[in-house]
């Protein structure tokens, strides 16, 4: 029969796609690793894996295994966290994943207030775009995700937070007069900095300025919000600063905000774990520290 340890041997290697890799991830040798995949195949009566020198790549039917194993694995880690869970309201271990754009402006002050409001806490994060984690939270790797809405799956809870108005910041050096309050066609889309592909605040940025046309967009491939507003501060463009940032990326950079008129574009924050999962006080909990640490605009 199929073991815990084999599923966890073989989900390693899907990840890292290296039995060298795979081995070092999970404590074993290699050998040892290998040998336990084999006897797996042997079981199944099916090949999982392609070998060569390049690494390892997943047959067809390995990759319809995986989504299995997965959610038998997932399953297993609530069970086994249920089992340790101390008693009360967010005691114990909560793993946390939160979007790049929401992580600098929150964590300081959500995790200090967590931590003294829930003595008991033990608090995982993990900062990465929306669709990893929503991934990870799904294969059971994370408890729960702080994104950008909509985030939609049919196991998924999901508690809008609290509305986050888009602003434009530019350079106090550059030459071009906005209005203000700006509106969304008074955009410069030539001039309009994005983040990478995959970061939510790129898409709801070209939602935005979708008005002003899609032209020669500039994207340097910036990871962060900070990385993005030097550029600006540097006069190499603008672009779109949520209210959350406002108060920490002026203090550092030489920037000009400008609002937008009535209605101003926005994004809705929102918290999301699975529906499976049996936490609903722990989230209410915690979607109420989020609300009350927030940044907020003066």
């Amino acid at each position: 029969m199929l073991t815990l340890r084999q599923m966890r041997y073989f989900e390693a290697l899907a990840a890292t796609r290296h039995f060298g890799k795979a081995a070092a991830m999970v404590h074993v040798s290699q050998p040892a690793l290998s040998t336990q995949i084999m006897e797996m195949e042997d079981h199944l009566g099916a090949q999982l894996v392609e070998r060569n020198r390049a690494g390892v790549l997943l047959t067809a039917k390995g990759e319809a295994v995986l989504a299995r194993i997965r959610v038998i694995l997932g399953a297993v880690d609530e069970l086994e966290e249920t089992a340790r869970r101390k008693s009360g309201v967010l005691a114990g271990p909560i793993r946390i994943g939160i979007i790049p754009t929401v992580a600098p402006y929150l964590v300081p002050k959500l995790i200090p207030h967590l931590r003294q409001a829930y003595p008991e806490i033990e608090i995982e994060l993990k900062e990465t775009v929306t669709d990893r984690l929503v991934a990870e939270l799904l294969d059971g790797r994370l408890d729960a995700v702080i994104a950008a809405l909509p985030v939609e799956a049919e196991t998924l809870e999901v508690r809008p937070l609290f509305a986050d108005r888009f602003f434009m910041a530019m350079a106090k050096n550059d030459r071009e007069v906005l209005t203000s309050p700006m509106t969304e066609n008074q955009v410069d889309a030539d001039r309009l900095l994005l983040l990478e592909e995959g970061h939510c605040l790129r898409d709801q940025a070209l939602a935005v300025c979708s008005a002003a046309g899609k032209r020669s967009l500039v994207n340097f491939g910036a990871t962060s919000m900070s990385t993005l507003l030097q550029m600006v501060s540097h006069d190499m463009g603008m672009t779109l600063i949520p209210e959350m940032a406002l108060a920490s990326e002026t203090a550092r950079n030489n920037l000009i905000i400008v609002p937008f008129a009535d209605p101003a574009p926005s994004r809705e924050i929102g918290l999301i774990w699975r529906k499976s999962s049996g936490r609903s006080e722990d989230m209410s909990a915690l979607a109420a520290a989020i609300i009350e640490t927030a940044p907020k605009q003066k």
